[in-house]
């Protein structure tokens, strides 16, 4: 049986929510510390941990068949390759950074400046759109201190949180991209090897379903489960189970979580009581 590749970055914060999420689909990964490659125990899967940069390569020439990676860095180096699932975490944004002392009014105000960034391929698609020419200092490492040893006078870099741009006495003025992790598939897959990543996409919606919702039930009256029903975004139908006192049913459901404070409102005022939430470890639909 062949085997199914797939690249993880090999270290930080998306490495684990990589492992994680695998473990969530029920693979069991054998992999100890400084390993460059681990063997899945129980699914024909092998786990290639690599640079954050050289991935989008790997998967252009077929040496691996999927990666968990960040799409911006698909932007920059992977143009045409198939993303096949957002995965919601490791969310982030391409943004343009200036020094706080920075007039700055609109992307015109940024003609001509020399930018330091990782991502220069990004940073010229971005100002060409506009007309605007920009000289790109292309650097890894620590791009936000470049404004302050004089390298350039703004940015192109990721910001999450923002606490690194204030560090630094940096402010964001231009959103680039907004990225998140997602399942990204080479080319050159066979379709043997198909099959394996059909299964695996299938595992991982089923999780990913069930980390976006709650199970519900509650005590409502019988002549307000119509109300209910219209307020609850169901798969198919609420269930509803009668109760020992009589007039009462119990209802259960599936509730998305973004939304869980707003439904249990509107849940109240149509005169549901004892309502439960609990998580859901899978939903396969």
């Amino acid at each position: 049986m062949s085997t199914l590749k797939i690249a993880i970055q090999k270290s930080g914060r998306l490495n684990e929510d990589s492992i994680q999420i695998l473990k969530d689909c029920g693979i069991s990964i054998n992999n100890g510390i400084d390993q460059l490659k681990a063997e899945a125990s129980n699914f024909p899967l092998e786990v290639l941990y690599l640079r954050n940069s050289d991935i989008p390569q790997y998967l252009i020439d077929g040496v691996v068949d999927l990666a968990i990676v960040g799409d911006n860095l698909l932007v920059e180096k992977g143009k045409g390759i198939e993303v096949v699932q957002k995965l919601g975490f490791s969310k982030c944004k391409v943004s343009v950074a200036v020094p706080k002392t920075f007039e700055y009014n609109s992307v015109q105000d940024l003609a001509n400046l020399r930018i330091a960034t990782s991502y220069p391929n990004t940073v010229n698609e971005y100002f060409n759109q506009f007309g605007i020419t920009v000289d790109i200092h292309q650097i890894s490492g620590s791009v936000e201190i470049a404004p302050n040893i004089g390298l350039a006078d703004a940015i192109v870099d990721i910001v999450s949180s923002g606490s690194t741009l204030f560090k630094n006495n940096l402010k964001e003025v231009e959103v680039i991209l907004k990225s998140e992790a997602v399942l990204a598939v080479s080319p050159k897959v066979s379709p043997e090897i198909q099959k394996h990543i059909d299964t695996l996409k299938f595992r991982i919606q089923a999780v990913l379903r069930a980390r976006n919702s709650k199970y519900i039930l509650m005590n409502v009256p019988n002549d307000k489960i119509d109300a209910v029903g219209k307020i609850l975004p169901v798969l198919r139908s609420l269930t509803v189970l009668p109760l020992a006192q009589e007039g009462w049913s119990s209802v259960h459901s599936v509730i998305d979580k973004d939304t869980f404070w707003d439904v249990i409102d509107q849940l109240k005022e149509v005169g549901a009581e004892g309502i439960l939430v609990c998580p859901i470890e899978k939903m396969v639909l």
